[in-house]
């Protein structure tokens, strides 16, 4: 299995799971913006999208996953207790998918939304807005669903991943170099924390300096009820 991260523009991650017996691949957290490249992408590789998976709800951009399932007939793939619409295939603790002669496991961790989950195949854990590369952290708590105390008590999760997993965020600064769960254990600030008041305080700080998120009155209701809207301001 090979991985690509695609999106050449802006903070969001986007992964392309590659398998390369049969063609077949795998999008995880594909941005609406970037439909048509991803879908020429494809067909230029002669692949087969089988799954578009959403590692959780997202505020701060439109998923493609829905607009890719009507495109190509693939499954939209969301953890079990999510509130959006459309997804054609739930996921939990106790699911995996047949991918590149190997299993895609999923693993909740709420916190930054209350449906967020790991990704996890063969050496990969693509792990969202849950846990960002060294100094970035994690993502912020602050938003719909979100709850502070179990982001920090999702973190134990990671307990069960070897060090030398690569871990694939959902947000970095352009050319961000993925690093293994164990960097992230010897860099990540929060992966070095010792106490839940630290975590709340470093949350507070955080959300201080990051101010309020432009994009949420567009980007969540269409993620919820998987719908484009008429207009998309960003991309006018």
């Amino acid at each position: 299995m090979r991985v690509e991260q695609l999106n050449e523009q802006g903070w969001a991650k986007t992964y392309l799971l590659i398998d390369e017996d049969s063609n077949d691949v795998c999008l995880i957290d594909p941005v609406y913006d970037f439909t048509q490249r991803y879908l020429d992408l494809i067909d230029d590789g002669g692949f087969r999208l089988k799954f578009a998976i959403a590692t959780h709800t997202h505020a701060d951009h439109i998923t493609g996953c829905f607009s890719l399932m009507e495109e190509t007939g693939c499954e939209y793939i969301m953890w079990e207790t999510t509130s959006c619409m459309g997804v054609s295939k739930y996921v939990n603790a106790d699911s995996s998918l047949e991918f590149a002669n190997q299993l895609i496991s999923f693993h909740h961790v709420p916190g930054h939304t209350a449906d967020s989950m790991i990704v996890e195949a063969g050496g990969h854990i693509f792990t969202g807005d849950f846990l960002f590369t060294g100094s970035g952290g994690v993502g912020r708590d602050d938003l719909p669903s979100g709850r502070m105390k179990d982001h920090w008590e999702s973190l134990s999760v990671l307990g069960k991943f070897s060090g030398d997993v690569v871990v694939h965020t959902g947000h970095e600064p352009p050319g961000t170099v993925m690093q293994t769960l164990q960097w992230n254990r010897e860099n990540n600030p929060i992966l070095k924390m010792e106490s839940w008041t630290q975590y709340r305080d470093w949350q507070e700080d955080s959300v201080k300096q990051l101010g309020s998120v432009s994009k949420i009155k567009v980007a969540l209701p269409a993620n919820i009820f998987a719908e484009i809207p008429e207009v998309i301001p960003w991309l006018e």
